[in-house]
């Protein structure tokens, strides 16, 4: 089968052997595929958890049909239409495990954008619910909101009850588009004020959560934000992982700072992400009420050319592959 693997030259269209299902996976042919930053990483020679190195095929999630199940697999049969997650997504087939296969309804979502859904949903959903413990009628803000996660965040927390939902971008383009998403405030976090907006916003106490893919700069800033016992998912690293921390307003304020990622989950823990996330969003994404923006789309022989235009840091929402006919 064709794949987009990691070469000695950087990305390069490669034919690989096709996959085999174990007893608890899904074997697919793949339609479409979604670009994550965890994918920049991988192509330039980086792990991602136990993923990475030359000869690796890319990719986090995609959309297709299902060819063969093994034979702990009951949700699904072939010929399903299902949303994966898990790893070397840009191939012609791909594998995963049951629990990281979701059925998608006969909609008029496309497999393209189909394909943009799994991680965002995935990753948001356990940021915002599980972690983030948000509660109908409470204030959430989304540092980087104007990602593809950043998008779905703010649309699950509007579809789980939030009253507030604050997003920042430092793009003024994309910072007007995020009332789209459910934004009831778009902020720039490089404005001096921003913190000062938030406390406005909220009566002076601050939010109850904040979803934030930025860290590096904003650790204290984020507190002084983040009303007392409030909490702070640590969920992307985009601007830096490392910066200063000021451990005695974190006391002061009681604030719960809890980091996430799925690099050191078990089979199990991404299993109970995935079935809580439908639990409480299958309605939603088979009413095709959670989308997320397409900004540009590649075909797979692209897939350089793909990786090229994320990291030119110009797009708003997602970047997707197409796969086969």
């Amino acid at each position: 089968m064709k794949a987009a693997i990691v070469g000695a030259a950087g990305v390069e269209i490669a034919d690989m052997p096709m996959p085999k299902p174990g007893p608890d996976q899904v074997l697919v042919k793949v339609r479409a595929a979604g670009l994550n930053r965890a994918d920049v990483g991988v192509a330039s020679g980086q792990a991602h958890g136990r993923s990475g190195g030359a000869g690796t095929i890319i990719g986090l999630e995609w959309s297709g049909e299902v060819v063969e199940t093994g034979a702990g697999v009951d949700h699904v049969k072939p010929g399903d239409r299902v949303m994966c997650s898990g790893a070397q997504a840009w191939a012609e087939y791909a594998v995963t495990d049951k629990g990281r296969v979701a059925p998608i309804p006969d909609t008029n979502m496309s497999w393209v954008q189909v394909a943009t859904l799994p991680v965002a949903l995935q990753t948001m959903h356990d940021a915002v619910m599980t972690n983030g413990a948000l509660e109908p009628g409470q204030a959430v803000l989304f540092q980087g909101a104007s990602s593809g996660v950043g998008l779905m965040g703010m649309q699950i927390a509007k579809a789980m009850g939030a009253a507030l939902v604050i997003g920042t971008s430092t793009n003024e383009a994309r910072r007007a588009r995020l009332g789209e998403f459910g934004a009831d405030l778009a902020l720039d976090s490089r404005d001096p004020g921003w913190v000062d907006a938030v406390l406005a916003a909220t009566g002076g106490k601050g939010v109850d959560l904040i979803v934030d893919q930025i860290c590096g700069p904003m650790a204290t800033q984020n507190m002084l934000a983040t009303k007392i016992t409030g909490r702070i998912v640590n969920v992307g690293r985009l601007g830096g992982t490392k910066g200063e921390f000021d451990f005695n307003l974190h006391a002061l304020r009681r604030i719960q700072y809890i980091g996430v990622t799925f690099r050191t989950r078990s089979v199990e823990e991404v299993r109970e992400i995935n079935r809580r996330m439908t639990a409480d969003l299958q309605d939603a994404i088979d009413a095709g009420d959670l989308a997320l923006p397409l900004d540009r789309t590649f075909t797979l022989d692209e897939a350089a050319a793909a990786l090229d235009h994320m990291r030119a840091n110009q797009h708003f929402g997602k970047i997707a592959l197409t796969v086969g006919d």
